[in-house]
């Protein structure tokens, strides 16, 4: 089956300072109205495909970082300066922002927001309309 890819890595990079991750900054091939994205558009920083699904509205955006095995899909946005990393999911609705940081096995799914200076390690679930952040939630939203 063929599948129109929605974004692709580009050969603007960077890599970590102890050399580990070389991330990519990703370039949207089509629109994604749902998160104000528009083909051209550049967004945020993924290690290689496997981080973001080219399936759905999902979009990393502004300096946002995935990595490692996390796997951003469905609708999910991920924007900011957000790090997505480990074995970590978001996906259905779900928002990362701000300067939250999401690990280890946690999942972050359905309606769940995480932004701010939140933290959220193992084998954590936030999901329906639950909200964890700290600062005022609209002091970290997207530039989306």
């Amino acid at each position: 089956m063929y599948l129109l890819k929605k974004y692709k890595l580009t050969d603007i990079t960077f890599t970590t300072k102890d050399g580990s991750v070389t991330f990519h900054r990703i370039l949207a091939l089509v629109d994604i109205p749902k998160h104000h994205v528009k083909a051209g558009d550049f967004g945020g920083w993924i290690e290689s495909e496997r981080n973001l699904s080219q399936e759905g509205s999902c979009w990393v955006g502004d300096s946002a970082c995935i990595h490692d095995n996390a796997w951003v899909y469905g609708n999910a946005l991920v924007c900011g300066n957000a790090q997505i990393y480990g074995h970590a999911y978001v996906y259905d609705e779900a928002r990362v922002f701000g300067f939250a940081v999401v690990c280890g096995d946690a999942w972050i799914y359905e309606h769940a927001q995480v932004y701010g200076f939140a933290f959220v390690d193992g084998a954590s679930d936030i999901y329906g309309c639950a909200s964890i952040g700290c600062g005022k939630f609209h002091d970290y939203s997207c530039r989306l």
